[in-house]
């Protein structure tokens, strides 16, 4: 499959030493031979923090043995950012294969008005769509949170996907599933009340029913589940007087030897991990059911860091910072992938990876041509995957967010938390938790690092503007 939208403006890329064309690569594709095109799984979880998953962190003290046997069929990614450190932006540039200053979707939706939204704009073609130009005749189902936009035009059905059950905003009580005062769950565009069923297991009960019913049809799939889950409890999404607590299903509590009384919000918030792992289990026994495990694409990854206020209940040791921030432990997540056959079983890849390389990986997966009038900033991680290459296809990553900006080179980030401060210099080889800045000890590096990062910055604008005349020229 031919890179589409290559363009000379790769500058940027030239300045810092690589021009990463490992994207264009067919690597993934299924040869005239294969008898089956792969299915495609990607799992999102809401605000988990590196350290809180014992693959990543042995002293984990939360139970998940569904994701750790998954751990060990495939590989732990140990070098996994998301496209932006908020739940929105992090979910639209996972599904356009760019990063948000070019999908113009850089903010956070909140609020009613927002979430039912335009959000993300129309114009911009993701994952399902694309899989629509498959010659394989892909069938597409999203399962969980959306978040991108809810109005006319933006729903998940209206964009690509075959099937929705899910909620439109990020954040809802997980019994009740009301937003704000408002009952928020909806099947394709229609309301749906499915009041007392716990969302984690709405969600990938929905997704099995899917995959069971494509597999049975005998056409491939590609399957979104974005749980909601376990993103913490907020005062708008509960009943007036009513306890604001992190809520889980009783039987989640059952592993720990706890009640479903229990009060310490450390252990609440392990328990709804553990039942998103007991969902991901059944998903992942529903593959080895219908025999279609060894065939099928699985990739799961938190969407950010945990959040500051909750660090002591969650963890995203041994990183610094937080979500909303550009600090590793805001952006660098937990990953993980496995494709028996393809990618090393109980493998580790400290390769740098990025979450919108997922729409690239998508469309080798499927033989679905990438649309040409656009740039996309994901790169095809399918060769890191399977072990073909261990050099990352990121010569660079361009990261802003609320006037944080930050830019990782190799083994240095470049970060500052506003564009008034000088920037802070680090080794991320050496130095992963972003405690010794060598900004004052290196300042031609950080210049240098400064230059692509501006450079980025005019490409950005550059390929907007051309964006916008070709959208008029079609007018």
């Amino acid at each position: 499959m031919q890179r589409p939208y290559i363009k000379l403006k790769s500058i940027a890329l030239i300045l810092i030493g690589v021009c990463s064309l490992s994207s264009i690569s067919s690597f993934g594709r299924q040869n005239s031979n294969s008898s089956a095109p792969p299915n495609i799984l990607i799992i999102t979880v809401d605000n988990i923090g590196y350290g809180d998953f014992k693959f990543l962190n042995k002293d984990s003290p939360i139970l998940t043995p569904n994701l750790n046997k998954l751990a060990k069929q495939g590989a732990v990614l140990t070098n996994f950012y998301t496209g932006s450190p908020t739940c929105t932006a992090s979910r639209a540039s996972l599904l356009t294969g760019r990063i948000p200053q070019r999908n113009k979707l850089d903010y956070q939706l909140g609020g009613l008005a927002g979430n039912n939204g335009i959000g993300l704009p129309q114009t911009e073609i993701i994952i399902p769509k694309v899989l629509k130009n498959s010659p394989h005749g892909y069938q597409t189902g999203a399962f969980g949170k959306w978040n991108i936009g809810f109005a006319p035009g933006s729903r998940p059905t209206e964009r690509g996907f075959d099937e929705f059950l899910g909620i439109a905003s990020g954040n809802v009580d997980h019994f009740s599933h009301v937003y704000a005062g408002r009952h928020d769950l909806y099947h394709n565009t229609t309301s749906i009340n499915r009041h007392g069923e716990y969302s984690t297991d709405l969600f990938a009960n929905a997704a099995i029913d899917f995959i069971n019913e494509k597999t049975n049809e005998k056409k491939p799939w590609m399957v979104y589940l974005p749980f909601d889950a376990p993103h913490h409890p907020g005062d708008r999404n509960i009943a007036p007087g009513e306890e604001n607590i992190w809520k889980a299903p009783d039987y989640a509590f059952k592993p720990y030897g706890l009640k479903p009384s229990e009060k310490d919000p450390k252990k609440r918030f392990n328990a709804i991990v553990t039942a998103i792992d007991m969902a991901v289990g059944r998903v992942l026994n529903s593959l080895e059911e219908l025999g279609i495990a060894d065939n099928t694409f699985v990739f799961f990854y938190s969407d950010n860091g945990a959040f500051y206020p909750y660090l002591d209940i969650q963890s995203n040791a041994p990183l610094n910072g937080a979500g909303v921030t550009l600090w590793e432990g805001g952006i660098r997540v937990p990953a993980l992938v496995r494709w028996p056959g393809k990618v090393k079983a109980n493998s580790t890849i400290n390769t740098r990876l990025w979450s919108i390389d997922l729409m690239v990986a998508a469309a080798n997966l499927a033989q679905a041509e990438l649309p040409q009038d656009r740039y996309y900033d994901g790169r095809n991680p399918l060769p890191v995957l399977t072990g073909e290459t261990t050099h990352s296809p990121h010569a660079s990553m361009f990261f802003k967010y609320k006037g944080q900006e930050a830019l990782i080179w190799g083994d240095y980030k470049i970060l500052r938390e506003n564009n008034r401060e000088p920037w802070k210099l680090f080794n991320l080889k050496k130095d992963i938790s972003e405690s010794n800045d060598l900004a004052e000890k290196s300042p031609e590096l950080v210049l240098k690092l400064e230059q692509a990062f501006k450079l980025t910055e005019e490409e950005i604008k550059s390929d907007l503007e051309r964006e916008k005349s070709n959208a008029l020229l079609l007018q």
